[in-house]
């Protein structure tokens, strides 16, 4: 029986709640050890509040006032696999004179490229978890019935650190992580997180005017870019497994070229149509080696011996120079024809294979025009 997997709460959330807590005891002057929340998709949760300080008014010794209250909420991702699981998320909430202002302290990022969610100089703190934040000071303002000005300062502590392993550096968010989050909870689900940060990867790029765009499915294919033309991994968007729905996004981006550098072992899927690449959804490497040979005029006995082979580089050095330059030259046209089925005229396509043993094994038609036209944009 297959174990369900547990649900957690957004970086967003944590903020919503911290915030909750420390306006709360801002204005209410109470003390707080938990909070409920009501999120965008209507759940409701209630969440432990980690840390609470105070700050008084020291000018006003007689009657001292709040003038700041500081919370923390710690993150729970769930069962999901992430890295921002068990840190602490601060609010600090302060009295000043007018208006309600947020911004990022300490380890949250600073967005310092245009086509983000937040525009260049604002803090990373995503949109719908802006609106949670807001909306708790708003509610508590007017529960206490205060109408001077509020500031919130979410911060992060440990995210100078984890930024170092997330995309936030590539995609221009400089100095923290993202406060993220559209519906509050997070599922367990890592594949939409990795396709939804290939996509705005996509649009920072698109954003910052460039029309033509490199993918290669990981870092052996960063590796290979690199050795073979120079091209260093900021420059090229990592699509994992994920190749159709990575050009499907890439047209929705608008952009006028695609290049697609990959391994056989992994390449030679999409020359059967296959999309995803996960072995999970398809391991059909040496039936479509297998297929291409035949397709090349070659015998099924030789045909066969690739079928036993385990690895595709172990099936190249079956074959002689003039089986591998015929097999590869009907891989490549299969590949060619399934992206340019895919993208249906959206946009050019073009694909380099290598191998590990051979280098580049072949490319599709247009991707000396594509790489021209890349190194043109890219000068």
């Amino acid at each position: 029986m297959t174990k369900k997997l547990r649900r957690g709460y957004t970086t967003g959330t944590c903020a919503q709640a911290a915030t909750k807590a420390a306006v709360t005891m801002l204005l209410g002057n109470v003390s707080v050890d938990q909070v409920t929340v009501s999120l965008p998709g209507k759940e409701v949760l209630t969440l432990k509040i980690s840390e609470a300080q105070k700050e008084f008014n020291k000018y006003n010794k007689s009657n001292p006032e709040i003038e700041s209250v500081s919370c923390a909420v710690r993150k729970d991702s769930g069962d999901d696999p992430d890295i921002t699981n068990g840190i602490l998320v601060y609010s600090k909430v302060s009295r000043i004179k007018s208006g309600i202002v947020l911004d990022g302290g300490i380890g949250v990022g600073r967005v310092t490229k245009p086509g983000l969610d937040q525009p260049v100089g604002n803090a990373a703190i995503n949109r719908v978890p802006r609106q949670m934040i807001l909306r708790e000071v708003e509610e508590a303002c007017e529960k206490y019935g205060y109408d001077g000005g509020i500031k919130i300062e979410i911060s992060i502590p440990q995210g100078v650190e984890l930024a170092k392993k997330t995309f936030n550096p590539r995609l221009g968010i400089e100095g923290g992580i993202s406060v993220l989050g559209t519906s509050g909870i997070v599922e367990p689900m890592s594949e939409q997180a990795l396709l939804d940060t290939i996509e705005l990867e996509m649009k920072v790029r698109r954003a910052g005017g460039k029309n033509y765009l490199i993918m290669a499915p990981g870092n052996y294919g960063l590796d290979f870019l690199r050795e073979a033309y120079g091209i260093q991994d900021k420059d090229v968007v990592k699509c994992s497994n994920y190749i159709g729905q990575s050009m499907d996004m890439a047209a929705d981006c608008k952009f006028q070229g695609l290049l697609l550098a990959g391994h056989i072992g992994k390449l030679i899927k999409v020359s059967g149509g296959v999309m995803n690449t996960h072995s999970r959804w398809a391991d059909c490497r040496m039936d479509l080696l297998a297929t291409a040979m035949l397709r090349a005029g070659f015998s099924a006995d030789r045909a066969r011996a690739v079928l036993d082979c385990v690895t595709t580089d172990d099936a190249l050095a079956l074959l002689s120079e003039e089986e591998r330059e015929a097999t590869i030259g009907q891989i490549m046209r299969s590949i060619e024809k399934y992206m340019e089925y895919r993208m249906a005229d959206q946009m050019p396509v073009g694909a380099i294979l290598y191998s590990n043993v051979y280098g580049i094994l072949g490319k599709t038609s247009k991707v000396d025009t594509l790489m021209h036209l890349w190194e043109e944009e890219n000068q």
